[in-house]
């Protein structure tokens, strides 16, 4: 892995941190319990998941794989397998899902999509213009 990746690692670990707190002060604020439903393992397995569908996808690039995009659709769809999987069936126990439990999956889901996004994007078409390039200095 590259320095790059290792930076953004850093940057979403980071970030996650400071939502994590953020969110326990909200929860704290409005006397709600901290650390039900589930709320730390959310924040840990988003971040791992995050992690894996980032190698995964860097490991494609460097074949120069044209379905890395598609990859990364598929990361986000096991990230909602693991939703179902693994957070609904507990939120749903009483019949209702709350607020507090939705948002504690769904916050550190959203942080982890927006910044993946923005830098597999990137990485995505820098590839694509590399290749261009490629092509170009050939002829």
């Amino acid at each position: 892995m590259n320095r790059k990746s290792i930076l953004f690692l850093l940057l979403l670990l980071g970030t996650l941190l400071l939502v994590f707190g953020i969110h326990v002060l909200i929860l704290k604020s409005l006397e709600k319990p901290l650390f039900e439903h589930k709320i730390v393992l959310s924040y840990f397995l988003n971040y791992l998941l995050a992690v894996v569908v980032l190698i995964i996808v860097k490991v494609n690039l460097k074949k120069k794989s044209s379905q890395s995009g598609f990859i990364f659709m598929a990361g986000s769809g096991l990230k909602f397998l693991i939703f179902f999987l693994f957070f609904y069936p507990s939120y749903k126990e009483d019949g209702v899902m709350a607020g507090a439990e939705f948002a504690a999956f769904f916050i550190p889901y959203a942080v982890c999509l927006t910044l993946e996004v923005a830098y597999l994007s990137k990485l995505l078409n820098n590839q694509s213009y590399s290749d261009i390039d490629s092509e170009e200095k050939k002829k």
